[in-house]
């Protein structure tokens, strides 16, 4: 850099930085911070103004990272470590620690009650904070920096992600009750190929896409929360997954399926945050989802 250059760079540009750079692709960057591509774009223009050097070489298929990019990166990850480190002591030290947990879409799984239950008895004076998200986002914020550990199902992209499995659930067809597939016991996905399946928005985590689509691109109708889905079934008759054991309206059925992957319900977390809430919370869910 330039003799008597300074730089002030926020750590949420970081945090942009970083996805581009482990992406290498704005696009998929933007997915996986949850935004839009432009405001993205132009934080990285701003980012190499100020540091007065291009980080990325542009090309039509992705990005590949300049000599002085590989360099930020690994300062970066470093600096952003350490902010949540020195996060997490300063609340400690203040006596007004808290935790902010995503949640996706649906609160009335009785894991999640009885994790609350549990948290608060052995973390009375933590104050707890919960973001509920819809399904367009799997991992709840917590690429964006909105969340310090989220509640989710996976597959999705799990790059710089710890997961921790804490339940597998069978998954089911959701279908009209006078559907006449709904009189099965149970289907098979290639007898739901021709039918028109509910979709997430253009830029939503591929993995996630394929999983709700039996992994298999299907066409219908986009939606972005659990009503939205059930709302697709029973005004278009379009099919859509669903973990099996949830309550459902009486207009609506759900049929096993034999052939469909387990859905797995995960807690999530940066990969390196020692943030000592998020250890305490991980260990109580996994206690409160063995039961």
């Amino acid at each position: 850099m330039p003799r008597g250059y300074r730089c002030t760079v926020e750590l949420r540009t970081l945090r942009y930085f970083v996805a581009v750079a482990e992406e290498l692709h704005f696009g998929r960057a933007a997915a996986r911070l949850h935004m839009s591509q432009p405001p993205l774009s132009r934080a990285i223009k701003q980012l190499e103004a100020d540091t007065g050097a291009l980080l990325f070489a542009r090309s039509p298929t992705g990005v590949t990272l300049t000599a002085v990019g590989t360099v930020l990166l690994d300062e970066a990850r470093a600096l952003l470590e350490h902010a949540d480190r020195v996060r997490a002591r300063v609340r400690e030290a203040a006596g007004a620690a808290a935790i902010t947990v995503g949640i996706l879409g649906d609160g009335t799984d009785p894991g999640v009650a009885r994790l609350a239950a549990a948290y608060r008895r052995t973390h009375p004076g933590i104050d707890i904070r919960v973001r509920d998200t819809d399904l367009t986002d799997p991992t709840c914020g917590l690429r964006a920096g909105l969340v310090d550990v989220a509640l989710t199902r996976a597959p999705f992209d799990e790059t710089a992600l710890t997961v921790r499995t804490l339940r597998s659930d069978p998954v089911g067809v959701v279908l009209r009750a006078d559907d006449p597939l709904a009189r099965h016991d149970r289907l098979r996905l290639a007898e739901l190929g021709h039918r028109r399946w509910f979709q997430f928005p253009p830029g939503t985590d591929p993995l996630w896409q394929s999983y709700w689509n039996g992994g298999t691109p299907r066409e219908g109708p986009v939606v972005r929360a659990v009503q939205e889905c059930l709302h697709a079934v029973l005004w278009n008759g379009t099919v859509g997954l669903a973990p099996l054991g949830h309550d459902l309206p009486a207009e609506l059925a759900v049929v096993p399926l034999i052939d469909m992957a387990p859905s797995r319900v995960v807690a999530v977390w940066n990969k390196g945050d020692t943030n000592p809430l998020i250890r305490s919370f991980i260990k109580t869910a996994t206690v409160a989802y063995r039961h």
